[in-house]
C-alpha cells in the first residue's frame, strides 16, 4: 500500500469474549482477513496533538458495555484508544444478528433466490451499522465505507451471546 494510514495487524481481545456458533467465528475471520488485504485507517486526534501515520496495528475489545479499540504503531508504541459507546449501535447489531440468523439458516435450506434476497437484507442492515460507526467514531477515525463495514462485524462479534 502506498498509504501509510492502514492497519497492519487486528486482533481480537480474548477477555470476556462470548462463545459464539461457528457461522459468527467464520464471520469474523473473513472480517479480519478481509480488513488485513485492504483497509483505509487513519487517526485524526490524538490526546498530543501530534499527527502520526500509520501503518497501525489494532486491538478490538470489549469494557463496561463499550467496545475499546486500542492503536499501536507497528512496533507496538500506544497511539490511542478509542471508547465507543453501544448505545447508539444496538438495534442495528440486534438487526444484524437477526439478518445473519436467517441467511445462515437460509443456505442450509432454501432456494438461492431466497438466500440472494436475505443476503441483500443482510447488505443493507451491514451498511446501515458501517455508517452509524463511521458517525461515531468521527473526528477521531477516519476509515472508508469498506474498512468500517468489517469493522462493524467484528463490533458486532464482540456482542454475540450464543
Amino acid at each position: 500500500m502506498s498509504n501509510k494510514n492502514y492497519l497492519s495487524n487486528i486482533e481480537i481481545d480474548q477477555n470476556n469474549l462470548p462463545l459464539v456458533s461457528p457461522e459468527i467465528e467464520q464471520e469474523r475471520k473473513v472480517a479480519i482477513f478481509d480488513l488485513l488485504e485492504n483497509n483505509s485507517f487513519k487517526i485524526e486526534k490524538r490526546a498530543d496533538k501530534k499527527p502520526l501515520e500509520g501503518p497501525y496495528q489494532l486491538l478490538v475489545g470489549g469494557q463496561n458495555g463499550r467496545v475499546v479499540l486500542k492503536i499501536t504503531t507497528e512496533e507496538g508504541a500506544p497511539i490511542t484508544e478509542v471508547h465507543l459507546s453501544l448505545t447508539p449501535l444496538k438495534e442495528t447489531i440486534k438487526a444484524y444478528f437477526r439478518i445473519c440468523d436467517l441467511y445462515f439458516d437460509a443456505v442450509k435450506k432454501h432456494t438461492r433466490s431466497r438466500i440472494e434476497t436475505i443476503d441483500m437484507a443482510r447488505r443493507g442492515v451491514h451498511d446501515e451499522g458501517a455508517s452509524l460507526l463511521q458517525e461515531r467514531l468521527e473526528g477521531k477515525i477516519t476509515m472508508d465505507k469498506a474498512t468500517s463495514r468489517r469493522l462493524f462485524t467484528l463490533v458486532c462479534v464482540l456482542q454475540a451471546q450464543r
